[in-house]
């Protein structure tokens, strides 16, 4: 047994250099990687959405002719893998942080999950006695709203600026689409909302190897 690695080191150079291995290797323990949190995010938009415009554009006619039960079908598997990508992700990242930390991770996720499941159903109450159209409206642009709304509130209580630009962009471009109506909102949050996620997971990550 070498007993010379269990000494400190023996100038102020190598010991600070020790330090920041440390730090660097304790950031990578905390810190998943961001493309992870972002961009099967990115992708369950841009392909979900996507099809819901080839099937349902403006008009009468679809652009793609496709079974009408595709386009929410490919939605709610694309999204369903999100969020599984993204539990594993952050249950090895922060599995062993407790205290207030935890706790607000612990209530975030709470506000997700009450406040989706409240807000569609009360949806389901209603939509049925809308157009189809109308209706597809109604759902896209509640869920995409209530999306933005929390990735502010999230950015609110972690001071994370990526996250909180996030849901400004998400709640911006939910505007527009939602104004332009039937169709072209599905089209708007496909680009540029599932675009604008990848784009963000992209410059999270870069902003993490440069802390790193």
């Amino acid at each position: 047994m070498d007993l010379d690695d269990d000494l400190p080191p023996a100038d102020a150079a190598a010991a600070l250099r020790l330090i920041q291995d440390q730090r660097s290797a304790t950031a990578r323990r905390l810190d998943p990687d961001a493309r992870l949190l972002y961009w099967p995010w990115g992708v369950a938009w841009l392909v979900g959405f996507g099809l819901f415009f080839l099937r349902f554009p403006p008009g009468d006619s679809e652009l793609v002719p496709l079974p009408s039960w595709l386009p929410p079908t490919v939605l709610f598997v694309l999204l369903l893998a999100a969020a599984a990508v993204q539990a594993v992700a952050s249950a090895r990242a922060y599995g062993q942080v407790t205290g207030d930390s935890a706790r607000r991770g612990r209530w975030y996720g709470c506000a997700w999950g009450l406040g989706s499941v409240s807000v569609y159903a009360g949806l389901g109450q209603i939509t049925e006695y809308l157009p189809h159209d109308v209706a597809a409206l109604l759902w896209s642009a509640t869920a995409v709203g209530l999306t933005g709304a929390l990735h502010m509130a999230g950015g609110a209580i972690w001071l994370n600026r990526d996250l909180f630009r996030l849901g400004v962009w998400i709640s911006v471009i939910n505007l527009v689409g939602a104004i332009a109506g039937p169709g072209w909102h599905a089209l708007v949050v496909a680009v540029a909302g599932g675009g604008g996620i990848l784009v963000a997971g992209a410059l999270a990550r870069r902003r993490q190897r440069q802390r790193r």
